[in-house]
């Protein structure tokens, strides 16, 4: 896996209108591990794909009606699979953290990348999310010089009390020996 003009080769390109300039593309020093799934719980569809395109039927299912609206992204997603797909280039900021502070600086989406991983708080993540994750983390931090495997966190962190992912079922031993 490389990186060319900052977006990842070999993977899956599903670009999404929901981002904008950062105010220092060099700025990029932090990993946002966040879950997701749409319906919540329900694995291996395109809603992900629909919901970061502004695509999203709220007819589809009555949990829609309540998200549809939304315009958010991440950079990464990677599917129950192993499969990856890329949404926003890493030099531009993508709409996945919202309101907050890592460290007591605010406005994360400013200066992370963001990476979602289908599921959620409460199944475990398959082994090839994990072969996934770190094949990608390995990848930006030989990429993105200020980027540091101490520079990664969840969503959980960044927004407590408001976001929870990627939750219990997240092993974040696991991830940092397999970055070793």
């Amino acid at each position: 896996m490389n990186i060319n003009l900052h977006w990842l080769t070999d993977i899956t390109r599903t670009p999404s209108p929901n981002f904008d300039e950062r105010p220092d593309p060099t700025d990029i020093s932090l990993l946002v591990i966040h879950c997701i799934s749409l319906p919540p719980g329900e694995f291996n569809n395109h809603y992900i794909d629909q919901l970061f395109c502004n695509q999203l039927d709220p007819n589809k299912h009555p949990y829609f009606k309540e998200i549809h609206q939304l315009t958010v992204s991440a950079h990464i997603l990677i599917k129950r699979t192993g499969e990856v797909v890329q949404y926003v280039p890493f030099d531009k900021r993508a709409w996945h953290a919202g309101k907050s502070n890592y460290k007591g600086r605010e406005r994360c989406n400013d200066f992370s990348i963001g990476i979602e991983l289908e599921g959620t708080e409460h199944v475990e993540y398959t082994d090839q999310q994990y072969q996934q994750l770190t094949s990608v983390i390995q990848t930006l931090l030989k990429s993105y010089p200020k980027l540091s495997a101490q520079r990664i966190t969840g969503h959980s962190d960044i927004a407590p009390g408001r976001k929870n992912d990627p939750g219990a079922s997240f092993d974040w031993q696991k991830l940092l020996g397999l970055l070793k």
